[in-house]
Parts: structure tokens; sequence; C-alpha cells
């Protein structure tokens, strides 16, 4: 993507992964998918690859969540991390696209785990004001994916980052290869 297009795309459905450059703790390596984009709006998502290593049961003590008690909780970005979200993740083959559905109601909720469907619980989101993100985008701190269901593999941390960047060709394989820090390099 050429970065002085950022303006015009709409990015709803992509991933963002964060350029090694990056060395913001919320996103240095993470993997996001963009729920929401336009460039008058700004831009919304939520970290896929940052798992809290707690579940919903942790966090949620009442009764009515029970069924609920085993959903794994992520770290969805550095805005609003006093909410817990539930979300429905899917791939939908017929679109080629990761689906995220928010702020499932607890019943919603439910109704999907006996679905055996996907369900998870997000603390925050990521968010960009308007033309936050494209300006980031021109100063290449994110490197922007088609979405891929291996996003829904249950890779964790940097091993996701990693096996989806290097599955884009050899540039971003050996860009995968930067360390942490760069200036060990």
């Amino acid at each position: 993507m050429n970065p002085d297009d950022a303006e015009q795309l709409c990015l709803k459905g992509s991933l963002l992964l964060a350029d090694p450059s990056l060395r913001d703790g919320n996103f240095r390596r993470s993997v996001i998918l963009l729920t929401e984009h336009r460039h008058e709006c700004g831009a919304h998502g939520y970290v896929l690859n940052r798992c809290v290593g707690q579940s919903a049961g942790q966090f949620l003590a009442g009764a009515e969540f029970k069924p609920l008690a085993a959903v794994p909780v992520y770290l969805g970005g550095p805005v609003a991390q006093e909410q817990l979200v539930f979300a429905g993740l899917e791939w939908n083959p017929d679109k080629a696209a990761l689906e995220l559905v928010t702020h499932l109601t607890r019943e919603d909720a439910v109704a999907r785990l006996a679905q055996e469907r996907d369900v998870r619980a997000f603390i925050g989101y990521s968010g960009w004001s308007a033309g936050q993100l494209e300006e980031e985008l021109k100063q290449r701190s994110w490197i922007t994916s088609k979405s891929v269901a291996t996003a829904l593999s249950g890779e964790l941390g940097d091993a996701m980052w990693l096996n989806i960047l290097q599955s884009m060709g050899p540039w971003f394989h050996l860009l995968s290869m930067t360390p942490e820090d760069p200036g060990l390099n």
C-alpha cells in the first residue's frame, strides 16, 4: 500500500501488524483486527494476540456468568480497559475474511458457546481518532494485511505476529526477523 493512499482506503476487516520499529508497549508485535475504519471518523479494533492468561470467570463472579467462566480474556487495546466485552470471532469462507461480532450479550455469548463457536472476552480496545491511523500508516508504524484464517489459530503473542508476517512474502519474512531491540542489529 502506498502510504499516500491511506486517506482513501477503508481498512475495516483488515489486520494491522505492528512494524518491528513500533516501540509502544501496548502494540509491540501486535496483530489487530480492525472492526471499523473511516478516515473522517477514525478506526477501532481489537488486539488478537494478547491473551492475559485469565478467563472471564476470574473477572465476573455472578452465577449468571458461570457458563462463560472458561472464556479466555484478551487485552484488546489501551482504550477503556475498565470494560470487559464478549465477542465472537469466526472465519467467513465466502468472504475470505475474519468476522468479529462485538458487545455480545451474556445470552448471545452462551448461545455461541453452545454452538461450539469462538467466544472471547476483551479488556479494552484499540482506537484511533479521525486521520490518526492514516498518519501512523504514512509513518510506517503498521503493516496492513488482508485478514487470514490463521488469526483464529489460538497462537498468542509474537508467534501469531511472526507467522502472519512471514506468510506475506520474502520481504516481510526478512522483516519478521528484526530483533526485539533493533539497536542490537
